[in-house]
C-alpha cells in the first residue's frame, strides 16, 4: 500500500509540474523573444562603440603624421 501511495504522489507531482510548464510556456516564448532583442540591441550598441573607437585611434595617428 505505501508503494502504491508513492507511486500515485509522484506521478500527481509529474502532473502538477506538466500543468505548470504548459501554463508557463507563453512566458517562456515572450522571455525568449525579448532576449534575443536585447542581446541583438547590445551587439548593435557595442557594434557602434568599437567603431567610433576605430575612428577616434585612426583619427589620432593621421593627426600625429601630420604634426610630425
Amino acid at each position: 500500500m505505501k508503494a502504491f501511495l508513492v507511486g500515485l504522489l509522484f506521478l500527481l507531482a509529474v502532473g502538477v509540474f506538466m500543468g505548470i510548464g504548459v501554463f508557463l510556456y507563453p512566458l517562456i516564448i515572450v522571455l525568449g523573444v525579448f532576449l534575443r532583442v536585447f542581446v541583438g540591441f547590445a551587439l548593435v550598441l557595442g557594434g557602434i562603440w568599437l567603431l567610433g573607437k576605430f575612428i577616434l585611434y585612426v583619427w589620432e595617428k593621421v593627426k600625429k603624421e601630420r604634426e610630425g
